[in-house]
């Protein structure tokens, strides 16, 4: 997915590539879209405008900004009362969110993950890979696809919020592991907002993981439940206690360094996006292309 070439060691690129996918590439984000339709619709919200609430805002505004402009730009687009919601959002997802990208990290590089997956694959033939876009918030989805008008897709604050705490979660966790700022921009923003989401968009969630390796499809799965039980028991319920952003964790997002490095990503970036058609299309579909059909198989 990235538009550049950069430095980078074979070790060095298995655990950002595994790790990516588990967090905000596949996994975290299909945690975070459940989490926040489910507590949209219970708080009131209609279920077409809570799936424009979180997928269409992720992949459509959020997705837009980022990969022009970098993840601060999100924030800076925002009107100071919304910026008040995007803190106090960011603010309680940003540790949770760690949490479970330090666990994902050290379960690949210790080799638990790859095992995982072996494993797994070797059940195949007792226990293949169910479907992920069978639930009532995904038939929904598929009416709100239909209808959809780009510009009138909503800019959600607290969405934002959310998103980009895990994303930088998942930065801030590279960093710490020694990975270099060109890989952690390309394993944990790029690909993202550039390669992932587009697919999001286009036909929903299963479109997007399935077509990923067994490795990201498999690993996908098991964490994405992880990030959705985090944000729900521990974010959530704190934005809902009152408890207010903290302005370290804020002001360290404002002046992280990847801006920056993220700044000449965007100045590399090419003038053309991925295109990949809706239900129905077969654009970007075909030999070379999009899968439309999924299935798992022993591999043993």
């Amino acid at each position: 997915g990235s538009p550049f070439t950069f430095a980078t060691t074979l070790e060095s690129e298995y655990k950002s590539d595994i790790y990516g996918e588990r967090c905000i590439l596949l996994g975290a984000v299909h945690g975070i879209v459940e989490s926040l339709f489910r507590r949209y619709t219970a708080a009131g919200m209609g279920e077409e405008q809570a799936f424009k609430e979180t997928v269409e805002c992720i992949t459509g505004p959020i997705t837009k900004i980022i990969s022009q402009q970098g993840i601060r730009a999100v924030y800076d687009s925002l009107g100071a009362d919304d910026k008040k919601v995007f803190e106090q959002a960011y603010s309680a997802s940003f540790g949770p969110a760690l949490d479970i990208c330090y666990e994902i990290y050290e379960d690949v590089a210790c080799g638990n993950e790859i095992k995982s997956v072996v494993n797994a694959g070797a059940r195949f033939d007792r226990f293949p890979m169910g479907k992920i876009d069978g639930t009532r918030m995904w038939k929904v989805g598929e009416k709100v696809r239909a209808k959809r008008v780009e510009s009138d897709i909503p800019m959600n604050p607290f969405t934002a919020g959310v998103y980009c705490a895990t994303m930088m979660a998942q930065i801030e966790c590279l960093r710490a592991k020694g990975h270099a700022y060109s890989e952690i921009c390309n394993e944990s923003i790029i690909e993202a907002v550039d390669s992932l989401n587009p697919y999001m968009h286009a036909r929903g969630v299963a479109f997007m993981v399935d077509n990923c390796s067994y490795t990201a499809r498999l690993g996908s799965r098991k964490w994405a439940p992880r990030f959705d039980y985090i944000l729900e028991q521990q974010a959530y319920t704190a934005v809902d206690e009152g408890v207010p952003a903290d302005s370290e964790t804020i002001q360290n997002f404002i002046n992280d360094p990847v801006h920056d490095a993220m700044a000449v990503c965007c100045d590399l970036r090419p003038s053309v996006d991925i295109s990949v058609g809706g239900a129905g299309s077969d654009e970007g579909v075909g030999v070379g292309g999009a899968r439309t059909e999924f299935r798992s198989v022993k591999t043993a």
